[in-house]
């Protein structure tokens, strides 16, 4: 049975990328997003050239109607191999300038949907002992700043929710990665509220360049990926501190500067 890649927020940029590669790889294609003339575009274009299936659906997964109709498909569909967790929002503006609604928007889009996403296909990945698990969080994971609160938030969460995950499924053959993209030259910047223009030149990479060497990482194995970090032993200075930082806080009892005044 020919396997299929479901992908959230296809109808463009990291999510049709993803599409396009995968499509050459031969997967079938289920492509989720809100805009369903793009999706239907990207689709016939798909097929045509690599001779695939590729389905559509269109999804809010900032809605819970939304999350249950493709919920539903994943757990139903025992062709679904892979699943990109991509759909994604971003706010970068002043906590205080937006409701608590908009906030709460981009948190379910970017955390409750994709927990929930992979909630209802892991089970079948476990029976099956296989399957692949995307997740696309950001550098901003681990950097915060006036205007991302809540993106940097939502990004932190992915990558701790995919790195529990990772332990937890560590002795199986379910493939489970990160990717951690900085800047990339995709349409949020045009609803987040930043040009491209406003960023450092050269500092932007393309969407064919970030979903490349995404796939590259996976085929390497790496549970996380960071494209356009040149130098590997950055990540892993920051893991070492990270560890050592975890395992100074468990002695039982308060900080000297905390007791000695």
């Amino acid at each position: 049975m020919t396997t299929t890649a479901l992908i959230t927020g296809a109808s463009s940029g990291i999510g049709a990328v993803y599409a396009d590669r995968l499509a050459a790889r031969g997967y079938n294609l289920l492509l989720v997003a809100r805009r369903e003339d793009r999706l239907n575009s990207l689709a016939a274009d798909l097929q045509q050239r690599y001779g695939i299936e590729a389905r559509t659906m269109v999804a809010d997964l900032s809605q819970p109607e939304g999350i249950q109709r493709v919920e539903t498909v994943l757990q139903e569909d025992a062709s679904i191999a892979v699943l990109v967790n991509n759909a994604g929002a971003a706010a970068l503006s002043p906590f205080l300038s937006s409701t608590a609604q908009q906030h709460e928007a981009i948190n379910t889009l970017n955390t409750t949907a994709l927990m929930r996403l992979t909630l209802a296909v892991l089970p079948r990945f476990v029976e099956n002992n296989r399957g692949t698990l995307i997740n696309i969080a950001s550098v901003v994971a681990f950097h915060a700043r006036a205007g991302s609160a809540v993106y940097s938030a939502t990004k932190a969460w992915v990558l701790n929710f995919t790195r529990g995950l990772q332990e937890e499924f560590a002795d199986s053959n379910i493939r489970i990665q990160a990717v951690l993209p900085a800047a990339t030259a995709t349409e949020i910047w045009g609803h987040s509220g930043i040009t491209l223009d406003a960023l450092p030149e050269g500092s932007v990479m393309t969407t064919e360049d970030l979903v490349d060497a995404a796939l590259a990482g996976l085929d390497l194995g790496e549970p996380v990926t960071i494209p356009p970090v040149e130098n590997v032993q950055l990540w892993e200075e920051w893991e070492a501190a990270r560890l050592a930082l975890f395992s100074a806080a468990r002695n039982g009892k308060p900080a000297s500067r905390y007791t000695h005044r």
